[in-house]
């Protein structure tokens, strides 16, 4: 007994690992389960505490005139994300003399006006119109092209000789489109994106309806240099003079190599503003005075609603036998959570 060791309550460490039950080590499911929600609701409990205490703090040390204890940045998967030497910097010369050399240039400086040409694989499905239809109303200065039995290869020299600036096709795949490919012309690079988790505008709940107006356009966290490019491309296909009456906002967010892609318009609301106890009291005998109005800008989604994810980027047009790829997506790539490209 007196070589067993013990804690500071003197009780030994032997037993306070014998009363320690955890979840997998209960065969029986209805006690498992019950010991899991019991220790479930101590943690939320025990979250609450720690908040509460936190709170208190920082309530007392602004009383006091003080400044409040730091709070804890938690640890995600963002923040925490692999080291690489491709982010690109405010103070990187050679990427802004790279932009004001590549192939987007002209367009983003509004030299040349954004004129897509929108167009399909051969086997077209039920829901591809429908998302093309979309398209057309979120990118302006877009035209939809049938695909008919024409070679993309054709197809490009046809939108070149058409003053087209880019080309996107629609890729489908068991009646559901699954790709994207964005070629930007007339040189190029060609992206090809994996597409999926599409929501068609008629799916959306409490949906809006898009204007004719040039929307705005957020390309957020594209922080790497292949990123930079890809938001280029992006930001191509679209005219860099949004007109701000018609309240659109188009935005590409990237997110652990995902691009969200989502389609709002942003309305104003008034409310009456909400007065204290005393102001009720005194405005009592004041009658047929207007209440104050607050002024409330909220969301309103349009769709459609689809991710991206980049597979390849391919210098110039598209060509699948001699093309000269700049960033292919490989299965050896994926080796950590951690590690992002985009």
């Amino acid at each position: 007994m007196g070589k067993r060791d013990r804690d500071e309550d003197g009780a030994s460490t032997s037993d306070s690992k014998k009363h320690l039950v955890l979840p997998n080590m209960i065969k029986n499911k209805e006690k498992r389960s019950a010991v899991h929600a019991k220790l479930k609701h101590e943690k939320k409990v025990e979250k609450k505490k720690k908040a509460k205490l936190r709170e208190f703090a920082e309530k007392k040390a602004l009383e006091l005139g003080e400044e409040p204890p730091p709070r804890k940045t938690p640890r995600t998967i963002e923040n925490t994300r692999e080291l690489d030497e491709t982010v690109c910097k405010p103070d990187d010369e050679e990427l802004f003399a790279g932009n004001d050399a590549d192939e987007f240039n002209s367009i983003l400086k509004q030299e040349r006006t954004p004129k897509v040409l929108i167009t399909t694989c051969r086997f077209n499905s039920s829901r591809g119109p429908a998302f093309i239809e979309e398209l057309l109303s979120v990118i302006p200065n877009a035209h939809y092209y049938k695909r008919g039995t024409y070679e993309l290869k054709k197809i490009v020299e046809y939108a070149n000789n058409k003053d087209f600036t880019s080309m996107i096709v629609v890729h489908t795949n068991r009646r559901e489109p699954d790709a994207l490919l964005i070629v930007g012309l007339p040189s190029g690079p060609t992206a090809h994106f994996k597409l999926s988790r599409l929501v068609l505008r008629k799916d959306i709940k409490n949906h809006g309806n898009p204007t004719s107006h040039i929307p705005e356009l957020i390309l957020n966290n594209f922080t790497t240099r292949l990123g930079h490019r890809v938001a280029r491309l992006i930001q191509s296909i679209f005219p860099q003079s949004p007109n701000f009456h018609g309240r659109r906002v188009v935005t590409f967010h990237n997110q652990r190599d995902f691009i969200f892609f989502r389609h709002h318009r942003y309305i104003f609301d008034t409310k009456e503003a909400k007065e204290s106890h005393t102001q009720d009291k005194s405005s009592k005998g004041n009658k047929g005075k207007n209440p104050q109005e607050q002024v409330i800008a909220r969301l309103q989604e349009c769709g459609p609603r689809f991710t991206l994810k980049l597979v390849s980027l391919q210098h110039g047009t598209f060509d699948t036998k001699s093309g000269d790829y700049e960033w292919v997506h490989k299965a050896d790539m994926d080796t950590s959570r951690r590690r992002f490209f985009l």
